[in-house]
């Protein structure tokens, strides 16, 4: 369904010598994501995850490189891809002058859905989102958690086939959080492609069937969770030695038990997980 292919984002910048210069965002990366899959991005902080989520929503446009949905290039056909797309952003931007309901009257409108259609559509998503008591407040009167949960119910007002999701549930309590996962899994289900990033690696874990890691622009690998974790051990032990935290990652239990029934400090024995291989991978590409 998403195709990119050798996308590649340089924007001018000041150095620290005040002169012009070219800092690249996004470095020549590319990935396919197959209808109904959910695509987790994940990297640290400045690794062009949100650049490259701009691009593919056409918010930004690329250095070079091709962007194709369902084999059609975006290039000249904007028009026809953003009426597929729905978007949760990172920054809230709402119109804050108006409601709730009325802001999500407005998207509504926007993608010319029908007076009825429109108005089915949006109780459903505030009863979803547990929004049916506040839909007349201003959004001005609303927490961070709360702005969330608008963002995610109007980006899936008009039920896109393509959903981009940069850090969804900042901010969301746990409950909610496990809703939002509950509903991304059934649009994923329905056929909905659904791009991801987040900083919650235990979303990543639990929803994404493939995920890529991006550090200073790059894709620097790209693995299913279940793969990340096996090719890093599947166990690992932990421990404190001199006020550092250590670890060691086992394939085999036995192996791991060993180690710990030989350290002379509290061990805890545990499966490794995504967070782990996360570490490990952007640490050595760090040099860390």
């Amino acid at each position: 369904m998403i195709c990119v292919e050798h996308l590649l984002k340089k924007y001018r910048h000041t150095d620290k010598y005040h002169k012009i210069s070219w800092k690249t965002a996004v470095d020549d990366i590319s990935f396919s994501i197959p209808q109904g899959m959910i695509f987790g991005l994940l990297g640290p902080n400045g690794a062009g995850k949100t650049t490259t989520i701009r691009m593919l929503t056409m918010l930004t446009e690329p250095t070079s490189g091709k962007i194709l949905y369902d084999g059609t290039d975006i290039n000249g056909h904007e028009r026809e891809m953003k009426r597929i797309i729905g978007v949760v952003p990172q920054q809230v931007n709402f119109d804050q002058d108006l409601t709730i309901g009325e802001n999500l009257e407005l998207h509504a409108r926007l993608h010319h859905m029908g007076y009825r259609e429109r108005h089915a559509r949006i109780a459903e998503l505030l009863h979803y989102m547990e929004m049916e008591d506040v839909v007349n407040d201003n959004i001005r009167q609303l927490s961070g958690g709360m702005k969330r949960r608008v963002l995610i119910a109007r980006a899936l007002i008009h039920r896109p086939k393509v959903l981009f999701m940069d850090e969804p549930t900042v901010a969301l309590d746990p409950q909610v959080r496990r809703r939002i996962w509950d509903l991304v899994r059934k649009m994923a289900y329905n056929g909905t492609t659904v791009l991801l990033t987040t900083h919650y690696i235990e979303e990543a874990e639990n929803l994404c069937s493939n995920v890529a890691i991006m550090n200073k622009g790059k894709i620097i690998a790209e693995d299913t969770p279940e793969a990340f974790c096996k090719s890093l051990g599947r166990y690992v032990v932990e421990w404190d030695e001199n006020g550092e935290r250590k670890y060691r990652f086992f394939s085999d239990r036995r192996d791991a038990a060993e180690l710990m029934s030989s350290l002379e400090t509290d061990a805890l024995l545990r499966e490794s997980n995504l967070e782990d291989a996360f570490i490990e991978i952007t640490g050595r590409s760090q040099g860390l």
